[in-house]
């Protein structure tokens, strides 16, 4: 799907579920800004606030694009700014801290994921503002939160720093083996992100019925424990979450790739051997506990490579899916850019991009619903695009008022 398509165009006179709902957004790299993107995805306005020079720090990482000034644009801000404006504000400048503070009414949300504290230092914590605009959602992400205190609260957090803390890096870990940092792209970052859109729904709902606003406070660190929920519970039921369970769910090298697999139960394990043509091992004293099929893993590797032959992963994993065995290809880049379920639930949106004629790949939309249409996306902004009409249009500031606050270094 291409930025500006639309699909379901049938729903389109629908609207979306936000439509109406208004984000003002202080934020950088990939845990809010992801979030914001889901938001805006369901109909919100996003308006984002970002340095005048520098931007949202994202848009300095690499690999990237040029913008048409010839800046360069990073990934992480390529794959998490869709539909939102950019508006270039020097928060270091006090006359672009009232400019913010006047703006606040006119939105229901304030999101921000700066360092706890950042905001308040310069009179936008939500206390300031919640004085002004009694109804605001205001909405913190930080590596270990903002009410309360946390013995790392003045630590910088990255996605990593919360994964490690949240005991993810601990699961299925061999003794002595390297840690491998990040081993599924910046989880602590989205999974953050998806709390932090929940909460926002969730106060808008209180805020239909009892009319106030509040503050939703989404530390990186509680949202790991939660997503690694398996390493307290596991310890607490005396097993140590580094030692696999005594299931198969295990990498299976074959021909044509690899296959992963999850058998967990006695009756999935006879369902394989018949399958593989090893009936013999279902009366194999070898194969008569779940710690035998660990035991004994590379002979049924060997085994499921011997059936596979010269199918496709996606033939095999057909084959055992349809013996009710759960198992998947391990897809590379091309494959699921590729993948005909991707393309029918419109799961790869093409960013097109100023430097080059090959589009940008990013995620679609993952919520479907069946009487919203998808779409259209509009492309990440570039930096400070959208200065001049959003405060023209929130603030009513001409075109002379604009250009004195470009010279006095408040906006971009």
């Amino acid at each position: 799907m291409r930025v500006g398509d639309i699909t379901a165009p049938e729903h389109a006179a629908n609207g979306k579920p936000l439509d109406g709902i208004r984000v003002l957004a202080i934020e950088q790299m990939q845990s809010l800004p992801y979030a914001t993107q889901l938001l805006a995805r369901m109909g919100a306005e996003v308006v984002k606030i970002e340095h005048p020079v520098r931007g949202d720090l994202g848009r300095g990482s690499t690999p990237g694009v040029v913008d048409p000034d010839g800046r360069p644009v990073g990934g992480t801000y390529l794959r998490n700014n869709l539909n939102k404006r950019s508006v270039g504000m020097d928060l270091k400048n006090p006359t672009a801290i009232d400019l913010i503070r006047q703006m606040v009414p006119k939105f229901d949300v304030l999101a921000e994921n700066l360092k706890p504290g950042t905001l308040a230092k310069i009179g936008l914590g939500y206390d300031d503002l919640a004085r002004v605009h009694p109804g605001l959602i205001y909405l913190s992400v930080s590596g270990f939160g903002n009410l309360g205190e946390s013995p790392y609260g003045h630590w910088p957090a990255y996605a990593p720093i919360a994964e490690a803390m949240g005991g993810l890096y601990a699961i299925n870990r061999a003794e002595g083996e390297n840690v491998k940092v990040s081993p599924v792209g910046a989880l602590g970052d989205t999974g953050s992100g998806l709390y932090a859109v929940i909460g926002v729904l969730m106060a808008l709902r209180q805020r239909e019925r009892h009319g106030h606003g509040q503050h939703v406070d989404i530390a990186m660190f509680d949202a790991m424990v939660a997503f690694g929920d398996l390493v307290p519970n596991y310890w607490s039921l005396g097993a140590d979450p580094r030692i696999p369970t005594a299931i198969i769910n295990d990498g299976f090298p074959i021909e044509s790739g690899e296959l992963v697999m999850q058998i967990g139960r006695e009756h999935q394990f006879e369902r394989l051997c018949h399958l593989i043509g090893r009936p013999e091992w279902l009366e194999d004293e070898r194969f008569s506990s779940r710690d035998g099929w660990r035991d004994h893993l590379d002979e049924i590797r060997a085994a499921v490579r011997s059936w596979a032959g010269a199918r496709s992963t996606v033939e095999a994993a057909n084959d055992l899916a349809a013996a009710g065995l759960a198992a998947a290809p391990v897809f590379e880049a091309p494959d699921v850019i590729d993948d005909p379920h991707v393309a029918a639930r419109h799961m790869m949106v093409e960013i097109p991009r100023p430097d080059a004629d090959t589009p940008v790949l990013t995620p679609g939309n993952p919520v479907k619903m069946s009487a919203v249409s998808e779409g259209p996306d509009t492309r990440p902004p570039w930096l400070g695009e959208h200065t001049d009409e959003v405060l023209a249009a929130e603030l009513g500031l001409s075109a002379g008022a604009l250009a004195e606050l470009r010279s006095d270094g408040a906006i971009g």
